[in-house]
């Protein structure tokens, strides 16, 4: 079977944003977002979601300055990434996600106040640095 999901990842220290999509439509949703305590990392939680999408690869945002530098961040979330693809055996890729959070909290306050959880901010992250790589993708097919 082809495999069509995705999943994406907004990766924190305390909190990993979460969303999963599909290239059919080159959308996706939110999922709860992974937790972490004392800036480990809830392995099991991410394992259980790999085995329940089954996804073809694994965006993660890659955090930058405005400028397109990189940021003393970085270097933990391609650490992270790393340790996802080799954990899982899975291909990952990193998107920019810059504005992501800023976009994702508009978003959320246009649906009501009581939408701006940490929760719900980090998954909408992981949605829009998704749906962002969707599209990019789309667009270089259709440009060549």
């Amino acid at each position: 079977m082809h495999k069509m999901n995705y999943i994406s990842f907004d990766y924190g220290t305390k909190n990993i944003g979460v969303a999963i999509g599909q290239k059919i439509t080159n959308t996706g949703n939110i999922l709860d977002s992974i937790k972490s305590k004392n800036k480990n990392i809830n392995w099991k939680k991410i394992e259980k979601i790999i085995k329940l999408w089954n996804p073809k690869s694994i965006i993660i945002g890659l955090p930058l300055n405005m400028d397109g530098t990189e940021q003393k961040f970085t270097k933990q979330t391609k650490n992270f990434a790393n340790k996802v693809s080799k954990k899982f055996n899975i291909k990952v890729h990193m998107h920019d996600e810059r504005l992501s959070t800023v976009e994702a909290k508009s978003i959320l306050f246009k649906k009501g106040f009581k939408n701006l959880t940490k929760n719900k901010i980090n998954s909408t992250s992981a949605l829009i640095i998704l749906e962002s790589w969707f599209l990019k993708k789309s667009f270089i097919k259709k440009s060549i």
